[in-house]
This record gives C-alpha cells, sequence and structure tokens, in this order.
C-alpha cells in the first residue's frame, strides 16, 4: 500500500489497480475539529485533479474536499455519512470519505503526490 498527501491535507492510498482510497489527514480533522456532516461525491462521476469533490463541515468552519488525482469515484463510505466523526476518531482507517479508480493521467499525478517524509516537512514548514 502506497499512501501519498497533498498541500490541501488530503491522503490517498492505493491498495490494488482496482481502486484508491482518499480521505483527509490527522491534521485537516484536527483544524477542522469536531466533524459534524460530509457531502460525498456520487458514485460514477468523473473529476480532475483540484477539483471539488466533497465538502467537510465542523463546528467551527465548513472545508471543501478536493480531488487528489484525475478519476472516477467507485466508492463511497456510507458509514461516514451516517457517523461524520469517524473522520476525527480514525481519518486514516475507518474514516475514509471514497474510492476512486484512477485514470492514465491521474497515475502520473498520483507519482507528484508529497510522500509521508514531504508531507511532514510542509507541516512543520506550515
Amino acid at each position: 500500500m502506497t499512501t501519498m498527501y497533498t498541500p490541501d491535507h488530503e491522503w490517498i492510498n492505493i491498495e490494488d489497480h482496482e481502486a484508491a482510497t482518499v480521505g483527509i489527514t490527522h491534521h485537516a480533522q484536527d483544524a477542522l475539529g469536531d466533524v459534524v456532516f460530509v457531502d460525498l461525491p456520487e458514485v460514477g462521476r468523473s473529476f480532475k485533479k483540484g477539483e471539488v469533490a466533497g465538502v467537510v463541515e465542523s463546528v467551527k468552519a465548513a472545508a471543501d474536499l478536493f480531488m487528489p488525482v484525475s478519476g472516477e469515484v467507485v466508492e463511497v463510505n456510507e458509514a461516514l455519512r451516517e457517523d461524520p466523526s469517524l473522520a476525527n476518531s480514525d481519518p486514516l482507517g475507518n474514516g475514509w470519505f471514497f474510492k476512486v479508480h484512477i485514470s492514465e493521467p491521474g497515475m502520473a499525478e498520483f507519482d507528484q503526490l508529497m510522500d509521508g517524509p514531504a508531507y511532514d516537512k510542509l507541516l512543520k514548514n506550515a
């Protein structure tokens, strides 16, 4: 499994060739506070890298969820829709947002994302 990060604090990991999982980082959920609502994308909808794919609302603020790579949404986390607090309690696990089938251009975009050490450096310099 390879996990990469965006400057907007989303993570994406490729577990297999079928789909990659997308969510928000610990830093993002920490900055948002208690998540109370998530607007997840429609299954079957395609997005380009950087497009808004959803919204996360907390008691503090609302934040857009940006698509980390180009691709088609193939599954959403219905458990997160029912219990948005999963984004706080387990953001890198059960609090995932959606799965995406990465398009051909998306694979090159994936390689341009930050690995763990690069993301940690971004946080230290923020």
